[in-house]
């Protein structure tokens, strides 16, 4: 037995032996729907217009005092693992919870989870929410999610495999370089650079110059769950355009083929594509239809790694200075490929995976 969750029966509070797992979910969820029946509303973050003192007086209002049990059981009892099987608590949150519960010991109220990092009065009404009723609202919103994610990316990939994604590389190519950064789920910088390709757009489309190129950045890739590419928004009805096209469209190609090592056994799609104008949406990169460009945002997701405890993004600290110098010396040149491969894993991550998981 792992841990024991309060639930009620008939308007009593009852100590029930529930195991952390799926039994949870479906422990919680029969609770949630035995107060449904009742006059009691879950909260609606929506009518919560507190200010940030008053917040710490008011969530805890919010809830009933068998709410409340439930909550905190949880949150003081499950581990890493069991906290990211619950909506919102992905990637960094379940991280902070059990390092704050470590450090500080278990949460006395609901208040209290509003100095873990990462989780303000919204958040933590809506963790508190999720926690009661994981399965709120699922059909509908798994829908509206599948529509979004079959837009985001290309093929489609079934939401079990996203959520198994342990580490990703990113892949962005231009006319005359190749760049990857290899991102693992806690959003750690594994790899990141770029090749040079100068040689492929010189005179006719080669095949064999072609092979020989991309084989070599290939080689240098490191192994991972899935890797994603690029997908340019450039018009094909731009005749001047046509001669960068043919050959983005053949480097895409290629990487498909190449990349893909297992699908003629087991039929699965291991290279992605995702579409440019969604990343730059999601970093708030685009002005009109047009994107500017990532590499204030890079530099400022270094700093951060360097200098606060839970930055957005993990650069290890022996590499900081490796990838600050690397920066340093593109930085005149605008190395578009390289802030773009970063930023594409973790808009992947934030949009596809950890949506996936809630």
């Amino acid at each position: 037995m792992n841990a024991l969750s309060v639930l009620m029966a008939g308007g009593r509070g009852r100590w029930l032996p529930v195991p952390l797992g799926s039994s949870l979910f479906q422990a919680l969820h029969h609770f949630c729907c035995r107060k449904k029946s009742t006059k009691k509303i879950i909260p609606n973050v929506a009518f919560c217009d507190e200010s940030p003192k008053e917040a710490e007086n008011a969530v805890d209002k919010l809830f009933s005092s068998e709410q409340q049990a439930s909550i905190l059981h949880v949150l003081n009892t499950a581990s890493n693992k069991e906290l990211e099987a619950f909506k919102l608590l992905r990637g960094r949150k379940s991280i902070n919870i059990v390092a704050h519960r470590e450090k500080f010991g278990p949460f006395q109220n609901l208040a209290s989870l509003m100095n873990v990092p990462l989780f303000q009065y919204k958040t933590t009404i809506q963790v508190c929410n999720s926690i009661l009723c994981p399965e709120t609202g699922g059909k509908k919103r798994k829908s509206q999610e599948n529509r979004l994610l079959r837009k985001l990316i290309k093929p489609e990939v079934g939401r079990e495999r996203l959520k198994a994604v342990n580490s990703i590389v990113s892949i962005v190519f231009g006319t005359r370089r190749i760049a990857w950064a290899h991102l693992d789920r806690k959003l750690a910088v594994l790899d990141w650079q770029q090749n040079e390709c100068c040689q492929l757009m010189k005179g006719t489309y080669l095949s064999s110059v072609y092979l020989e190129e991309i084989s070599s950045v290939i080689s240098k890739i490191p192994k991972a769950d899935f890797y994603i590419l690029e997908k340019t928004g450039l018009s094909v009805q731009n005749s001047s355009l046509f001669p960068i096209l043919l050959h983005l469209h053949i480097i895409e190609a290629m990487l498909y083929a190449l990349l893909n090592k297992t699908f003629s056994q087991d039929g699965q799609h291991q290279v992605l594509s995702m579409t440019r104008n969604a990343v730059g949406k999601h970093f708030a990169l685009m002005i009109a239809d047009t994107r500017t460009s990532g590499k204030e945002l890079v530099k400022q997701f270094l700093s951060e790694s360097a200098l606060t405890e839970e930055p957005r993004v993990f650069f290890p600290s022996d590499k900081i200075g490796h990838y600050r110098q690397m920066f340093s010396s593109t930085e005149q040149y605008r190395i578009e490929e390289l802030y773009d491969s970063l930023l594409q894993a973790i808009a992947f991550y934030e949009l596809a995976v950890f949506d996936a998981e809630s």
